[in-house]
């Protein structure tokens, strides 16, 4: 093992490395992608002797690994069910109008995104937003925008909203009631800004935009498994209702998912909707930033950081805003929790940590994997939202929804 004295070095160059390759989303020359950065990051920190693998291994957070992995599992068998192609289906029959369509993506996307993890609730919607547009002859891209703008917003509300949520509800031990009693209002003052400005930046699409088939014509009747769809709802809920009951949520999500395996479908199918990747990336993220923080971080003298310390919900949000944007949200939360752990309110600090990291998400294309996905998504059907177009939304609904937030937790909740 090296010394923690003639590892600082070192460790900062493994962990310089590493979050370049992470804020850049590749290395030149090579098909990796942030997953396998994280992972060669991880391997590197155990082959130059900074950790074992006993180190390692106790440095992951299994709390968050299995969450993460039981609520996608949920999801998966929601989306098999139809339960997302059904509610699609309603939309178009009864809120078609073009404003009413986009208030109606916006609050389903934030819902749903507070509950069951805003990435695998895009991974589900994005095709059938597009699949509206198209029957209803919308343009999609406000849609869109709307879409990934308000499943970071929503994701805001409670512990299960998103992957950096989860990270902090493990490592800040808030109940999940005390979170969402907390930050749930952010969520919901910050759907009504993202209505507001989407609408507002597409007022002219939105309004010269129309009906190219009767609602109650178009399309073909969702494909909907009564049986499946009737179980995947009744767990889901019972998932939500014992989160808030205060039940151990890891272990709940993964009863739920376990609950949900028990059926005719086969697991191959729920498995491909399991976001490996993302889990692989979270693994290899622990062990990076572990290194990192018991080598170096802990030289810094953190507990003399007044300005910070003192006035967490400014200093912890505009710093938050930034580097989340510069390495992604995830990476972010956790480099700040030395920080964390040196603050005399510590609970206040958490909270606007999750509620900064996660609207910052929202100020470009590439600051979360909800906007990704829908991109992505959005791109393999033709549809081209580029970095330029999502900024019109983007600068303006994060300041003003970061303002909000920040203004909440200083001046109403505490």
């Amino acid at each position: 093992m090296t010394s923690p004295t003639a590892s600082i070095p070192l460790v900062s160059t493994l962990f310089g490395l590493t979050y370049l390759g992470l804020a850049v989303g590749k290395i030149p020359g090579l098909r990796i992608d942030r997953a396998g950065i994280a992972l060669v990051g991880a391997t590197a920190m155990m082959a130059a002797g900074v950790l074992s693998l006993d180190e390692a291994a106790k440095a992951v957070d299994v709390d968050t690994i299995v969450l993460l992995f039981g609520m996608m599992v949920v999801v998966a068998y929601l989306r098999l069910a139809g339960f997302f192609a059904l509610a699609t289906d309603q939309i178009a029959g009864k809120l078609s109008g073009p404003y009413t369509l986009l208030a109606t993506v916006i609050g389903i996307s934030g819902v749903l995104s507070a509950f069951l993890v805003n990435d695998v609730v895009c991974v589900a919607l994005t095709p059938l937003v597009l699949h509206l547009c198209e029957r209803l002859g919308r343009p999609p891209i406000p849609y869109l925008v709307g879409l990934a703008t308000a499943a970071n917003v929503g994701s805001v509300a409670t512990i299960t909203g998103n992957p950096q949520n989860i990270i902090i509800g493990s490592l800040s031990h808030i109940s999940y009631l005390r979170f969402a009693a907390r930050l749930a209002p952010v969520a919901g003052i910050g759907l009504v800004l993202t209505f507001a400005v989407v609408a507002l930046v597409y007022r002219r699409a939105l309004e010269q935009s129309r009906d190219t088939s009767p609602p109650d014509e178009a399309g073909a009747d969702p494909r909907v498994h009564r049986g499946l769809l009737i179980k995947s709802v009744t767990v889901t809920l019972g998932v939500v209702a014992l989160f808030f009951s205060g039940a151990p949520i890891a272990l709940v999500a993964l009863g739920g998912a376990a609950v949900m395996m028990l059926d005719r479908v086969r697991p191959e199918k729920v498995y491909r909707s399991v976001d490996w990747p993302l889990l692989v990336m979270f693994c290899g993220l622990f062990i990076v930033v572990h290194a990192f923080e018991v080598n170096v971080v802990r030289t810094w003298g953190i507990e003399r950081w007044h300005a910070l310390l003192e006035s967490p919900v400014v200093m912890v949000s505009g710093l938050s805003v930034l580097l989340s944007n510069l390495v992604s949200n995830v990476p972010a939360v956790l480099l700040f929790r030395p920080l964390m752990d040196a603050m005399p309110e510590k609970e206040l600090g958490w909270l606007a940590l999750a509620m900064s990291s996660t609207l910052a998400g929202n100020l470009t294309v590439l600051g979360s994997v909800a906007n990704l996905i829908v991109v992505e998504n959005a791109r393999r059907a033709g549809i081209e939202l580029t970095f330029r177009e999502y900024l019109k939304v983007g600068v303006p609904l994060t300041i003003l929804t970061t303002l909000a937030g920040v203004a909440w937790l200083k001046f109403v909740t505490y």
